[in-house]
């Protein structure tokens, strides 16, 4: 699990609070932890001044709750949490392995996890999880869907061809196959909403 942690366990940048336009960039690196600090004056004296840059060890740090005024309190626990040796392992393991993951979930887990964070959202409405949800979990595919996957979407192709009426997934296959019939008939009217 190690191996899942770069060398870079946290990076955020930003604006201070109003009334400063001070620009800070926090990092939290596996030893210590730095804050850039560039100050933004209209004062001549203040034009060539190098920007701040503050390094502590996590120790240190966990004293220090100049970070809240910075970035605000989920900032802040969130990295005395990381310096505390909590780490979010899940956050951190590659897409590509996520994927394979969650290829192993029925369908309408797949949906209850696309609401646990952005990150799943992201993945779980990606074309390479449609694609690797069609190629692997559906018997009638065969190589000559290709084409019609990628023209069409793997998304809409999924819902079109192997996904029936029959099952209930809590109102989500009506939710889908409602937003295809509309889109159906808007092509053969010759509308097209947007």
């Amino acid at each position: 699990m190690a191996s899942l942690l770069g060398e870079k366990l946290f990076e955020i940048s930003g604006q201070g609070p109003a009334p400063s336009k001070d620009f800070y960039h926090f990092v939290i690196a596996r030893n210590e932890v730095m804050l850039n600090m560039w100050t933004i004056s209209l004062r001549r004296e203040n034009k060539y001044r190098p920007p701040k840059q503050l390094k502590s060890t996590f120790s240190d740090f966990l004293l220090d709750k100049q970070l809240h005024n910075i970035f605000g309190e989920k900032i802040l626990d969130y990295s005395l949490s990381l310096c505390q040796g909590k780490y979010d392992y899940l956050d951190r393991i590659p897409d590509e392995i996520l994927l394979r993951i969650i290829s192993f979930l029925q369908l309408k887990e797949r949906f209850v996890l696309a609401q646990v964070s952005k990150r799943f959202r992201m993945l779980c409405n990606s074309e390479k999880f449609w694609e690797l949800l069609v190629k692997n979990d559906c018997p009638d595919y065969h190589s000559d869907m290709e084409d019609l996957g990628k023209a069409m979407g793997w998304k809409m192709t999924y819902f079109t061809f192997f996904h029936s009426d029959d099952t209930n997934n809590n109102g989500i296959n009506n939710h889908f196959n409602f937003n295809s019939n509309r889109r159906n008939s808007a092509s053969i009217n010759g509308t097209q909403k947007q």
